[in-house]
């Protein structure tokens, strides 16, 4: 704020005129001259209220009005000043316009709208600032709610990462088990299969061994018969042996080593060897036509026992052979015994 300019430091002495000529004061006296400088500052300076307020207006011609107003106001305020100065007694004061240049700019026209800018920025910017602030309130919320949402999309999305691991877990253990077990059975198949295999490879052996000590009981035959086979060519009904069809004459062998335990006619099975195992089996060589052993007598394996004929009841040379296990009375088939023997009629 521009300061104040001094009044002139003059005494005023006012001339010798009528009491009616001294502005109001009466005549003069000497004791109340020279008057005191008034220099008003903002703080001394009241607003002027009442009728004669002045209304901030707005525009070039509300500030025309507005200075003619205050002007009217100055006026009557030093009316009033110079009425109370007489009515006290005091000596009348000099008044001077201080230079306010916060006051020129409200009732000047020329500087209304340079001086008015400032106030109306001030306004407009604490309007600004309020503003702001509530919009700064607002972003705030705004991006704390953004921030919730995308840490919420986040934690979505993790738990479904996580979902999608712990299946792919999941699938990659069953993969896993399925494959192990897959294996497990392979191995135990191929476990199996290779025991079997050994299994059948030591039945092999076996059999070789066993073929070693058993033979067949004749060569150059033809298979006619076999066990169990049905016909009424046979008085029980079926065939209880296997036949071998060979020609006359042809040679019978011991199977077995043993003993023999009869050698003979046996009615329909012509003549009829009966050679005893030391298992106690008995093999019965039928319907040769010659035999070459006798009872009690011991022979070996491939020993020569007898020949191929056709006597008793047949329709054509063959050897009729039978086993009895233990000797009893019914027999087995003679082909799953040969097979157990290493042997394959």
């Amino acid at each position: 704020m521009a300061s104040n300019r001094p009044a002139p430091e003059a005494p005023f002495v006012p001339s010798q005129r009528s009491s009616s000529d001294t502005f109001g004061y009466g005549s003069y006296r000497s004791e109340e001259g020279p008057w005191e400088e008034w220099n008003p500052t903002e703080e001394s300076l009241a607003p002027v209220r009442g009728k004669h307020r002045v209304a901030k207006q707005r525009g070039g011609g509300g500030f025309a009005r507005s200075s003619t107003v205050l002007g009217v106001g100055v006026i009557a305020a030093f009316s009033a000043g110079g009425m109370a100065s007489a009515n006290t007694g005091k000596p009348p004061v000099s008044i001077s316009m201080p230079d306010l240049p916060s006051v020129g700019s409200l009732i000047s026209e020329d500087d209304s709208g340079q001086d008015a800018a400032p106030a109306l920025a001030g306004f407009g910017a604490e309007a600004s600032d309020t503003a702001d602030g509530s919009g700064a309130a607002a972003a705030d919320a705004g991006e704390a709610l953004r921030e919730r949402i995308m840490a919420q999309a986040e934690s979505q999305q993790t738990q479904v990462a996580d979902r999608a691991q712990a299946a792919a877990a999941k699938a990659e253990a069953a993969a896993v088990a399925k494959a192990e077990k897959d294996a497990k059975a392979a191995a135990a198949a191929a476990k199996e299969k290779a025991e079997q295999a050994a299994k059948e490879k030591a039945e092999a052996a076996r059999l070789a061994e066993l073929a070693k000590q058993y033979t067949l009981p004749t060569s150059s035959y033809t298979l006619t018969a076999t066990f169990g086979q049905a016909g009424a060519y046979w008085s029980s009904g079926y065939h209880t042996g296997l036949d071998f069809a060979a020609p006359t004459g042809t040679l019978i062998k011991a199977v077995h080593s043993g003993t023999i335990t009869e050698a003979g006619w046996a009615g329909s099975y012509g003549y009829r060897t009966i050679l005893t195992l030391d298992d106690g089996t008995e093999l019965w060589f039928c319907h040769q036509s010659s035999i070459n052993v006798s009872a009690g007598q011991k022979v070996s394996t491939g020993d020569v026992i007898g020949r191929v004929g056709a006597t008793g009841n047949v329709t054509g040379a063959h050897l009729h052979l039978e086993v009895h296990p233990d000797g009893a009375a019914n027999g087995i088939d003679p082909m799953a015994w040969l097979h157990s023997k290493g042997l394959n009629p």
